[in-house]
């Protein structure tokens, strides 16, 4: 790791430099609610700088909604004229700036469930992560419950942190070191600036609670023995399966696949799907195994808290809080953590 100092016309430098070889995006304030969402950008001026995360997370950069996987044309056997063209294409490099720690853990997180699949492997090899530290907790964050922080790097290339005058660059892999050393104008930091820095990040964690090893706590306890716990039914009385927790979500990553077909041309596509969804689990004989409301809602967290951790070891949630934010009813991810953990 490198630790760098750059002026703020220095690091809009850096952005402006970047667009020569990038598409580069960012944050952007799209409404009057403050409310941010990802958008290209051609310098620091266009994104902001408003605490907490975007609306979407960045899998829509990994997993596009919808994401066409190959094309095809049939025209009834004559020569030469079936054609299947595979669609990926690593296509032109790109930087994501302003990135939060809780979705920059999501890449590798969901990187352990797509690490054979080749088009999101191309996203994750095209793509650079730029993060920005959290020096404010919004209400619904809780990333520290989840083995995060927000001054965390895992999945980042580059880390910012913002002082009173300047920013503290950490590149954190090669790419991110070629990244600043392409836009210029950085020079090492000090000793004084490490030091400022670390005191920055320990009063950040200091000011958000964190449940003490959450994943390994959920490990220790017997999970499925609650699976016909009453506070399921409670739980899913309310939730009306909008599915706007998971298509929020960085770490909810279901899709179905369709072959879209027009005058012998076709594509086929993927797209997302939900586990909340009544017919995500519909099999073709008509049989459902999830046909009930409290079936979904339960497998959705114990997807994330029991059977993900299960098979890869940590837990399926960065600890953002858009379902909680966005639910229309309410439902937050963190009591159902209480329930399960028996804590207050």
């Amino acid at each position: 790791m490198k630790v760098y100092k750059i002026s703020r016309e220095g690091l809009d430098k850096w952005i402006k430099h970047w667009t020569e070889s990038y598409d580069v995006f960012g944050p952007v304030e799209k409404n009057e609610n403050g409310m941010t969402d990802w958008a290209e950008v051609k310098g620091l001026d266009e994104i902001s700088t408003a605490p907490g995360t975007t609306k979407q997370p960045i899998k829509t950069f990994y997993l596009p909604q919808p994401e066409t996987l190959f094309t095809f044309t049939s025209r009834g056997g004559e020569p030469d004229s079936d054609v299947l063209k595979e669609t990926l294409d690593e296509g032109r490099p790109r930087v994501l700036f302003g990135v939060r720690p809780c979705d920059a853990r999501s890449v590798t997180l969901n990187g352990l469930a797509y690490e054979e699949d080749p088009y999101y492997m191309a996203n994750v090899e095209r793509t650079l992560l730029v993060g920005v530290s959290c020096r404010e907790q919004c209400g619904t964050c809780f990333c520290r419950w989840v083995g995060g922080s927000p001054f965390g790097t895992e999945g980042l290339d580059i880390l910012l942190i913002e002082t009173e005058q300047n920013f503290v660059a950490e590149a954190l892999t090669d790419r991110g070191v070629s990244l600043v050393e392409a836009g210029g104008g950085a020079r090492e930091a000090s000793g004084e600036d490490l030091a400022m820095v670390e005191s920055m990040r320990q009063e950040a964690e200091q000011a958000m609670s964190a449940m003490p090893d959450t994943a390994e706590t959920l490990r220790s306890k017997d999970l499925m023995s609650m699976y016909n716990a009453d506070f399921w039914g409670g739980l899913s009385e309310s939730c009306i399966n909008c599915g706007a927790c998971t298509f929020l979500c960085p770490t909810c990553y279901c899709f179905d696949i369709q072959d879209e077909v027009v005058r012998k041309k076709g594509r086929r596509i993927r797209y997302w799907d939900s586990c909340m969804f009544p017919l995500f689990t519909q099999h073709a004989s008509g049989h459902n195994p999830r046909g009930q409301k409290v079936q979904r809602v339960r497998n959705r967290f114990m997807h994330k808290l029991k059977y993900f951790p299960d098979r890869f070891g940590p837990v399926s949630c960065v600890g953002c809080g858009r379902c909680i934010r966005e639910c229309p009813v309410n439902i937050d991810i963190r009591e159902v953590l209480r329930d399960l953990l028996g804590v207050e």
